[in-house]
């Protein structure tokens, strides 16, 4: 089981009939009613891809940021468009560059150098940029934290207007204007947008037309918007619907070529599929330190140089990958072996920053934690964090920010410098609020599942239908289902043995399955296993036939009693417990006999996700358990020296000792320390 709880929705049933008679196919109704949605109004208002944009002056400062471009183009002044070396700040960049020529402005692209000068504005570029002229900086997608940099611009005769979407710290930066719906004095209703959504408003106030600006640029605003994660709703809701309308049409060389090159096809083009495949080679230009190449590519008029750009974007993407293997490699033999971290601090001097930031997140799901990796650099380090389960990355670096020299970011992604001596207290600090945050927690893993559905649902017609909630992205998931109670008939290794495809039966009903990155071992499943399966539905066509398809999230061992992922106290049994604490972890004799029973079946030596082994022996003795009393049980039997346990990360490995005698488990003092909190 990758996730410790399926949280699985159970929609009204009166809300599916009023919404299958306002014309809604019946899965999607489903999917709409496990959201929330009880008439058609409502489901209309959820999907609407055509809202009303807000009036750009509606933002604290607009009005000040757009004068004083007009003005510079007016004056003839130069100007440079500062950005961020990510999707994000790259098509926000370019976005707003290619504006303002067409504006007539004289107007230059400046992203930094990952590497060398590293996020948002710094001395080195505003010197370069004073140097050669640039009486304006206009920054999108940063700045919302760069005080000093904002006196350097003065210092030097520049002036500065700021655009950016970050959060913000209690000190703004002294600039001509300051454009973030962050801002505290911001009014502006839709507060989540993208960089390039703030820039795109920008160039709004300028031409006076929100629907002609969106027509031209609406590929770059819907490519920043979801590679940044942003909430599909509202505003982002219109930026995407329209962006994927123009990529499957674009004028542009760069993103024509780049598309044809990874394989994208531009009908098929998806939240998705800008996701998995524009998004991060795009990104790999900044990540590489060849940050010109996506510029260029956004920018050329050439097809010639489109196409070239594209491949070297590729292998660009195909370097990254290789080092980010290493790197991953590297930062696993890193972590202490026992106890699964609160949050993994690491650090290295010889990492590549600008990849460190996928491994932290692909840490941090396989850990279940925080990661903060640190690149070392004599004695500075310049660290990537993402977050996990909802830990508040800002707020935690705010917190701690005495031991930083600079932070900046958001709840799920941030960045920070750090002197190399203050990265053991940081260590140390961060794992402290982690471990309080994370407290009592249980599996920290959820999967929010819209609703279980059965085998007769799963028609070509039904899930082509699906088609109604695009565009899906973070507000509007991709539609996630549950099926129960399904008979593993066969299990075929794909892909070089990287993936799994199943054939799965319920009653007469045959449905297929491909799992990504799985094998049998991992999934912890057998031909001939009952299970539940989790999956988002699609369509295969192959050779012209057209069949569903389950593509697989998560399975677990089907259950016919509660199976509860709960630790309930177990935690604190070592620190106190109340009586009625006690009670509930105290397992009975008929509890001990069930795991005992199932452990001497499968061992001698057995790896597993507690959750999922708490299902495999609720299956196998039809009585409920939770997690948090079959972990006591295991105490108490590695107490008496009939087995012993490691925690290994999201996995325990139980060792049952090879002894002939029976032990009394009376014995075992956790059995003792339950009886006397209990009282007993």
């Amino acid at each position: 089981m990758k996730y410790g709880i399926w949280n699985i929705q159970s929609p009204e049933a009166g809300n599916v009939n009023a919404l299958v008679s306002g014309g809604y196919p019946p899965l999607s109704a489903m999917v709409l009613a496990a959201r929330g949605m009880n008439d058609p109004r409502q489901a209309k208002a959820y999907l609407d891809c055509n809202a009303e944009l807000y009036d750009p002056f509606l933002m604290t400062d607009m009005a000040l940021a757009a004068g004083r471009v007009a003005l510079a183009i007016e004056l003839g002044e130069k100007i440079a468009v500062f950005g961020d070396y990510d999707v994000d700040g790259i098509t926000a960049t370019c976005m707003l560059t290619d504006f303002l020529r067409h504006q007539g402005a004289n107007v230059i692209s400046y992203i930094p150098s990952r590497l060398e000068e590293g996020y948002g504005l710094n001395p080195i570029a505003i010197h370069q940029l004073s140097a050669e002229g640039v009486k304006l900086i206009v920054s999108v997608d940063c700045g919302i934290t760069a005080i000093a940099e904002a006196q350097l611009c003065k210092e030097l005769g520049m002036e500065l207007v700021i655009t950016d979407h970050h959060e913000c710290k209690d000190r703004l930066p002294e600039a001509v204007a300051v454009v973030d719906p962050h801002r505290p004095d911001c009014g502006y209703p839709h507060r989540n947008l993208s960089g390039v959504g703030v820039a795109f408003k920008l160039a709004c106030a300028l031409c006076g037309d929100q629907e002609a600006v969106l027509r031209d640029y609406a590929d770059m605003v819907c490519l920043g918007t979801v590679a940044d994660v942003m909430l599909l709703q509202g505003e982002n809701r219109v930026f995407v619907a329209r962006g994927l309308e123009s990529l499957r049409n674009t004028r542009r060389p760069g993103i024509a070529a780049l598309m044809r090159e990874s394989g994208c096809a531009p009908e098929a083009v998806s939240a998705s599929a800008i996701g998995y495949n524009l998004a991060p080679r795009i990104n790999a230009a900044g990540r590489m330190g060849q940050i010109d190449l996506a510029l260029n590519l956004f920018l050329t008029d050439s097809e010639d140089e489109a196409a070239d750009l594209a491949r070297k974007l590729c292998d660009l993407n195909r370097q990254r990958q290789a080092v980010e293997s290493q790197i991953y490699a590297q930062a696993v033999s890193m972590l202490p072996d026992g106890k699964p971290p609160e949050a993994i601090v690491l650090a290295d001097d010889s990492w590549h920053q600008g990849v460190v930031g996928i491994v932290a997140s692909r840490m941090a799901e396989e850990y279940c934690c925080p990661a903060f990796l640190i690149c070392l650099d004599g004695e500075h380090g310049k660290a990537s964090s993402r977050s996990f389960g909802g830990f508040n990355l800002f707020s935690s670096l705010t917190t701690l920010s005495d031991l930083l020299e600079s932070y900046g970011g958001h709840e799920l992604a941030a960045g920070f410098t750090i002197s190399r001596s203050n990265i053991m207290r940081f260590r140390e600090e961060i794992c402290a609020i982690a471990a309080e945050y994370y407290a009592d927690s249980g599996p920290r893993t959820v999967l929010e599942i819209d609703c279980a559905i059965p085998p007769e649902l799963m028609t070509v017609r039904n899930v082509e239908k699906l088609s109604i909630l695009e565009p899906c992205g973070n507000g509007c998931p991709k539609p996630v289902f549950a099926m129960e109670r399904l008979i593993v008939e066969r299990i075929t290794m794909v892909g070089g043995g990287r993936h799994m495809r199943l054939r799965l039966r319920s009653g007469h009903h045959i449905i297929n399955a491909i799992y990504f990155s799985a094998n049998p071992e991992t999934a912890s499943i057998e031909q001939g296993d009952l299970v539940d399966v989790a999956f988002n539905a699609q369509i295969n066509d192959f050779r012209g036939e057209r069949t569903v398809q389950m593509n697989v999230l998560d399975i677990r061992p089907s259950c016919c009693a509660e199976s509860s992922p709960e630790m309930l106290d177990y935690p604190r049994i070592r620190s106190g417990l109340s009586p009625d604490a006690a009670a509930r972890l105290l397992p009975d004799r008929v509890t001990l006999g069930d795991v005992w029973r199932y452990l001497a079946a499968a061992g001698p030596s057995i790896r597993e996700n507690p959750v999922c082994l708490c299902r495999k022996i609720v299956r196998r003795s039809g009585r409920p358990l939770s997690v948090g009393k079959l972990l006591t049980c295991l105490d108490i039997f590695a107490d008496v020296g009939l087995l012993q346990t490691h925690r290994l990360h999201k996995y325990i490995r139980i060792d049952l000792s090879h002894t002939g005698g029976k032990a009394d488990l009376n014995q075992s003092k956790t059995m003792q320390l339950l009886l006397r909190a209990k009282g007993g």
